[in-house]
Parts: structure tokens; sequence; C-alpha cells
């Protein structure tokens, strides 16, 4: 009888891992396989167990012929999916923000002495604890390494139309498939692409001994424990429907499975063809994931419904909430309104924002990652996020927010105020983008930047990253003018002790608004000693009044006024 046990594909790896872009073709199954080889025959050299950056970069830019900037964003992309602690993150941005120049950056970054004290103890590099340290996992770098393609373009899929996104393609539901749904996201195809892939990701974890001169396996092939430990940064799980859940190597060990499979404590090793029959049997639907949050999650009442429209918000979040697994919060179609949270339910959480127009949506709790896709025409206003800030296929849309990372693809005319330690990716399909200097505050911000481990400096907000070659083009980016660039009052009071923007603001945009600050000095003193009659005084006033008004109006911020008004009494919307 097969063991009750219970596994899933991590969200993680896939959501926040997965650089939203196909993957170069040297990063394919073949050139891994030789990388796994390569680092194995050089465990002495520091590319086996852990692999550090100098030799990562090495193998990157001399074997796989990978840009050396390119390769530093793999590196640090796995090190953003570790859960290290924030005092450790604020350490390494101090480190980082110490440097004078690209070589002293570059020194840092190479420092690949002994392991961290984690390390030492012998704890698991994912360690909650584990200490920013230059050196890596090798067999989960490969793992996440492969799981880059999961957003291959397959030539077949595009050729029968699967693939390509198109005009004319049907909008689909936040429920629904889409052409070009986000991958990252949905965990059904998390599941079928390690269903697809199982025995190759297995192949690439084991020892040469047990390969074929072809890199392949063979009935007698044995997986090593620590290879099924690297399978862990995949796959968890749980025992008999427990709210417990498990890394799949604590899993794997448990005795009645066994026999399933095929662990022998002689070796320490499982039998591979036993093994992927195993995980293939066991593996289900993430119970924390995108489809569970969608189908049985718990609705929350954020959002007013708006009158006179077919469209109705819908927000989510998990109703399992357990320590070992990040949150999941997802809204859609949030329409013509301002929407404004600070909650425990957000706190860590990944969010999704889908196709939300004509809003102002202020997210002000410390967040996991936020991905906003198809809104047009709005303003988001997010709490401090860990990892990463992913906007797709939004028109018109201003992003204010403290992230560790923010990745754009196929956006138009939007505009990105952020304070970020890396550099912004610019993906594919991205026209008029904008960046300016994050520039705004609320009361707990400094302490929400504290919890998740986000610094001041180093401060990259002017600096993107063009990744594709088809992004080459400079021109689809520009740095706000200090001449359009104004301060944003978030209109909310709050608990906190922050009074200001963080790190302040670059010279010429603080510049820019002193002189226009000066102007408004100078236009007040010149009323005052006009000498105007009581009469004159009050005409005056409201010609300035109406004029101000046609100027809320023409802008849409009268809307965004109006929106502010807390909805009347008897309401559906809920307190939250």
């Amino acid at each position: 009888v097969a063991a009750p046990v219970r596994l899933w594909v991590k969200t993680e790896p896939f959501l926040v891992g997965a650089l939203p872009v196909p993957p170069p073709a040297r990063l394919g199954p073949h050139y891994l396989r030789k990388m796994a080889a390569y680092a194995r025959a050089r465990a002495a050299e520091g590319c086996f167990p852990r692999l550090s950056w100098p030799r990562w970069r090495h193998i990157a830019c001399g074997k796989l012929q990978l840009g050396r900037g390119l390769a530093w964003l793999y590196f640090e992309l796995f090190h953003s999916l570790l859960r290290r602690d924030p005092p450790r993150r604020l350490e390494w941005a101090e480190a980082e923000a110490a440097c004078a120049n690209a070589d002293e950056l570059e020194l840092e970054r190479s420092k690949a002495g002994a392991p961290s004290r984690a390390g030492r103890r012998g704890e698991s590099p994912t360690h909650p604890n584990a200490s920013f340290s230059p050196l890596l996992d090798t067999l989960q770098f490969l793992l996440f390494l492969y799981v880059q393609q999961v957003n291959k373009v397959s030539l077949r899929r595009s050729l029968i139309g699967e693939e390509w996104p198109s005009p004319r393609t049907k909008s689909p539901s936040l429920t629904g498939k889409s052409a070009s749904e986000n991958k990252n996201w949905n965990d059904q195809d998390h599941r079928a692409f390690v269903q697809s892939h199982l025995s190759d990701m297995l192949e690439l974890l084991l020892e040469p001994e047990q390969l074929t001169a072809s890199s392949h396996s063979t009935h007698s092939s044995l997986v090593s424990y620590e290879a099924v430990c690297a399978l862990s940064f995949l796959i968890e799980g749980t025992v008999n429907k427990s709210r417990t859940v498990h890394p799949l190597h604590e899993l794997a060990l448990w005795q009645p499975c066994h026999g399933q499979n095929g662990y022998s404590k002689v070796s320490r090793a499982f039998c591979f063809l036993k093994l992927e029959s195993w995980l293939r049997s066991c593996l289900t639907t993430n119970p924390f994931g995108m489809t569970a949050c969608l189908k049985s999650g718990k609705k929350l009442a954020w959002a007013q419904q708006v009158e006179g429209t077919t469209r109705r918000a819908k927000i989510a979040c998990n109703t399992r909430v357990v320590p070992e697994v990040f949150p999941v919060v997802i809204m859609s179609q949030v329409y013509k309104q301002t929407l404004a949270k600070s909650s425990d339910t957000l706190v860590g959480a990944h969010v999704r924002i889908h196709r939300c127009n004509e809003s102002f949506i202020y997210l002000l709790s410390p967040l996991r990652s936020v991905t906003i896709e198809k809104c047009r025409n709005s303003t988001f206003v997010l709490g401090p996020v860990q990892a990463s800030v992913h906007v797709h296929s939004c028109d018109n849309v201003k992003v204010i927010v403290v992230c560790h990372r923010l990745c754009l693809s196929s956006t138009a005319g939007c505009t990105f105020y952020i304070l970020t330690p890396t550099q912004p990716l610019i993906l594919l399909g991205n026209q008029a983008v904008s960046f300016a200097p994050f520039h705004t505050h609320y009361p707990m911000l400094e302490d929400h930047m504290a919890q998740v481990g986000l610094a001041t400096l180093p401060n990259y907000w002017d600096s993107p990253m063009l990744v594709c070659k088809e992004s080459g083009d400079t021109s689809v980016f520009r740095l706000l003018p200090p001449s359009d660039f104004y301060t944003f009052v978030i209109p909310f009071e709050m608990e906190g002790d922050t009074t200001e923007t963080p790190g302040g603001l670059p010279h010429a945009y603080q510049k820019a608004l002193s002189q226009r600050e000066q102007k408004v000095q100078i236009w007040q003193k010149t009323v005052k000693e006009a000498g105007l009659t009581k009469d004159q005084r009050k005409k005056f006033q409201m010609l300035v009044e109406n004029k101000f008004y046609e100027w809320l109006v023409q802008t849409g911020n009268r809307q965004q006024l109006d929106s502010l008004v807390p909805p009347a009494v008897g309401s559906k919307q809920a307190a939250g």
C-alpha cells in the first residue's frame, strides 16, 4: 500500500526564481549536464558542493558564453530565493554600498572565503538564519538554472497557436488559461513542467559513476541523499493530510516510503527508477498556490462594486496559512476606485494584481513579491517588497515602491518611482518607460523596510539593465526629467516614525522641488502685497478655485479625491 504522502511543486522557485523571459540557449539541459560534470570534477577549486561567484563567473562567461551582467543576475537571483534573515541582507547592502567603484564591488562579490557560520554548523543553505555567503549549493543552483526553461518558447506550440498572444484572442477570465498567461504564477504549469522534466532533473543530480557516457541514467543508477536534499529546492509536502509542511528529503526518508522510493539504508541512496515513479505518483496540486486560492480561497471584501459596470472586483487569499509557506493574495478587476490596505493578510504575501483599471491601489504592508498584470491607467503604491515586482502587459500605470528587484515586460507609457538595490530589468516588449527616484513615505515605511531587509543604499533606480537582445534599444526608457517630478503624498493617517522619504532625493530632483516651492512663495507674496479689496479677494479666490477644479477634472485627480471619501452607511463594502 502506498504511503499517504502528498507532494507538490513549490511556488517560489518559479514565481520569484524564474526570470520571465526565454532563457539563453546555452542554459539548455545539454549544457547544464556539461556544467554539472565540470563542477563535480573541480570540487577542489570551489565548484562543488558549493559554488563560488568567481567559479560561476568562469563557467558562465568562459564556457556558456553569457555576459558578466547576466551571470551575476542569475547568481544573485538564486540568492533572493533563500530566506536570509533581514539583518544579514542589510549587512550585505552596507558592504555593497561601501564599494567606491566596479572593481571594489567585484572584489566584494568574490570574497569566497570560509562558509557562513550557519554553513559551518552544517545547516541547510536555505536555513532561515543562514547569513549571506558568496557560496551557493551547486546542485540546487543547477536546478534553479533548469527551471528557467519554464519560459522557453516552444516552436511546436507556437506553430499550433498556443504560445504567442494575439490581439484577436478573446480575453481570458482570471481562472482561465490564456495564450499569454504568466507561467511564473500558474502552479498547474509548475507541476506539468516538473512532471515533464523530472527524469532530466534527476539525471542532472546524479554522480558521474551513475551516468552513461552520454550523461543518462541506467536501470541500476542510484540517487544520493544529497541529490534528494537538492530536489527539496523544488518539492515539499505533507504526511497524512497533516498541516505541517516538510521538505522532500525528510519525507523521502520516512520509513513507510522506502518500499516505494527505493531507499537503501546501506547505500544511503535511492533507486533512480523507483524514486522517479514515487515522485510522479505523489505529486499533486499545490494547496497553497494560485489554483487553490482561486478555487477555495477566502474572499476579501476590500473593494467596492462600482454601479453601472459589468466588472466584478475579486480579491481572495489562502484559507490555509502555515509558517513554512508565504501566503497568496490575488486581486482582479478593481475599477475606478481607491483601495487602501495595511493588513496582516498582506504581510509576507505574494500578491497578484490583475486587470485593474483607473484605480489607485495602496498596499502598505511588507510584501514578499508583487505581480501587476494587464492593468491600465492606475497608480500602485506598495509597501517594501522583499523579492521582486514584475509588471507585465500594462499601459499608463505608475508604480511607487521600495523593492529588491523590478522586472518589466510588455509595458507602455509606465512610470516607476523606485528605490532598489539591484538594476531594474527591462525584458521584452516595453515602450516609453520612465524611471524616477522613490518620492513618498508613510509612518511605518522604515519599519517595514527593516522587516524585509531593504536599505536606502545601494540604489540603482537610474541604472536599468536591458536583459534581451531585442530590448537592447536604450530609447525604450528615460529618466524622468526633474521638471516633471513632484512628490507624492500618501493621504492616510497611520502610527509610525517615518516622516520623510527614506534616503532623501537626488540633488537635481530636490533642486527642482525647491525652485517650485520658491515660486509658490513668491506668488503668495505677490498676492499678499497686491492690496486687493475684500470683494476683489473674494472674486480672485473664486477664480483660483475654479481653475483648480478644472485642473482636477482634466488630470483625473478629481476621481482620486472623490474615491477617498468613505462609502455611505449601508454600503456593501466591508471594513476589512
